[in-house]
């Protein structure tokens, strides 16, 4: 029967080719803006790291004091001082400091230019707390840490420019004048948001493709490339002046497996801030924060308000397309009464009626659909026109995408059809037969 439904379905798209046309177009655009706006918000929405989202934590410590505070929650970033004193203090069973720094690669062939590829400066947990995959080697070693050596990680796109693809371990890049050791080569690896670094690049920059050591980038007095806060002091002049001062710019994360273990490393850090009052260095109460991957999103407003504006707007226009499409399809239903009145009076039922309209429905929805897949492709290649290019090239038409937006387009038009297909049941066949 659903056959036969589809059948008469189609039949009926083709006796009335403008309004079909009408509710196709309709129900297109309504579905592509949607969509297109979907894509969007769904990339910037994105759980980063979801195998790992709940034992990522972010450690704040307030270096500043209430008086330089906003609504009492402290900076973002840790001091050099506090930085260090945590990851000696091996409290939790991983922990990484870092910051972004800028080098650049330098090629053997002149007639080349140097390459400025992200870059940051991490401590060798980092590779396992965040999953990073490797293609060749891994990373450093502890010992690499401790000893400032010059070592390296770089991704694959790096690899494939510079070494063409091959297994680079153990060769050496030039970056800003220094040699470096490959201790590994990244595979594909570009976290979006990048949720350890929220601030510097608004998480959507381009894919990491250097990794060194933070002891050595401290060592080489490599300045941070992201945000530095000092307050209101004036820490003098020097390297050593700023790592012994009081400004915030070091980055610090800590993999806690099991909520007693976070619980746990939360007293450990109100605890040392404890300490610090002792000691002299803040003249207030502790006051601290760790927050999990998905915690740290909503705190930093990770997802750009545009993005859900622009979807709330795009489902509402949506609705509006759907409203449009009931009245015409109670328009287009409601004239075929005579022949309703013919079909129940011979012994149709209303369930049949039903079956009948709503497979009808589907199939505009399915004509529909297919438009606006075309228009959702249009959408998303033109979101730069609208987004930041950072954003608008995470937009993507995938498998999933094209899957959803047929799907909605049949199942809102199908919800759209059942008014007019309840009105078109009611009619009854001894009016029709005797009117006709």
């Amino acid at each position: 029967m659903f056959a036969y439904y589809f059948e008469l379905g189609l039949r009926s798209l083709r006796r009335n080719p403008v309004l079909t046309g009408l509710m196709i177009v309709t129900i297109a655009f309504g579905v592509a803006a949607s969509m297109t706006m979907y894509s969007v918000f769904r990339a910037v929405s994105n759980n980063p790291i979801p195998q790992k989202s709940s034992q990522l934590y972010a450690v704040q410590i307030d270096n500043f004091g209430p008086q330089n505070n906003q609504n009492s929650e402290p900076p973002d970033e840790l001091d050099y001082i506090d930085a260090m004193a945590l990851l000696k203090a091996h409290r939790a069973p991983r922990q990484t400091a870092l910051y972004p720094v800028k080098l650049s690669v330098i090629s053997d062939d002149a007639s080349q230019f140097p390459i400025r590829p992200t870059t940051y400066a991490i401590s060798n947990n980092a590779f396992p707390m965040f999953d990073i995959p490797f293609l060749y080697g891994g990373g450093w070693g502890t010992e690499d840490d401790e000893n400032r050596a010059s070592v390296v990680v770089i991704g694959r796109a790096l690899n494939d420019r510079l070494f063409h693809g091959a297994n680079s371990v153990g060769r050496e890049i030039n970056l800003s004048g220094h040699n470096y050791r490959i201790a590994g080569v990244m595979d594909s690896w570009d976290p979006k948001p990048l949720f350890f670094d929220l601030a510097s690049n608004g998480g959507f920059a381009d894919a990491i493709q250097l990794f060194i050591p933070m002891s050595r980038a401290v060592d080489l007095q490599l300045i941070t490339a992201g945000g530095t806060d000092c307050g209101a002091q004036n820490y003098g002049t020097g390297w050593d002046a700023f790592l012994r001062s009081s400004c915030s710019w070091v980055i610090y994360w800590a993999e806690l497996p099991s909520k007693a273990d976070a619980d746990a490393y939360r007293q450990y850090l109100r605890d040392y801030a404890a300490a610090q009052q002792r000691a002299g260095r803040y003249g207030w109460a502790p006051n601290v924060r760790l927050r999990d991957v998905s915690q740290w999103l909503d705190y930093e407003h990770a997802v750009p308000p545009e993005s859900k504006l622009s979807l709330y707007l795009s489902l509402g226009f949506l609705v509006i397309c759907l409203v449009n499409t009931v009245g015409l399809l109670l328009a287009k239903f409601m004239r075929r009464a005579s022949d309703i009145g013919v079909r129940r009076a011979l012994g149709a039922s209303r369930r049949t009626v039903y079956a009948q309209f709503l497979i009808e429905g589907a199939t505009i929805g399915l004509a529909g659909g297919v438009l606006g897949l075309l228009l959702t492709g249009v959408g998303v290649w033109s979101v730069g026109l609208i987004f930041d290019a950072q954003i608008a090239r995470l937009a993507t038409l995938d498998f999933s995408l094209v899957a959803l937006t047929l799907g909605v387009a049949v199942l809102a038009t199908v919800l759209a059809a059942f008014y007019p297909t309840w009105r078109a049941a009611q009619i009854a066949p001894a009016w029709q037969l005797k009117s006709n």
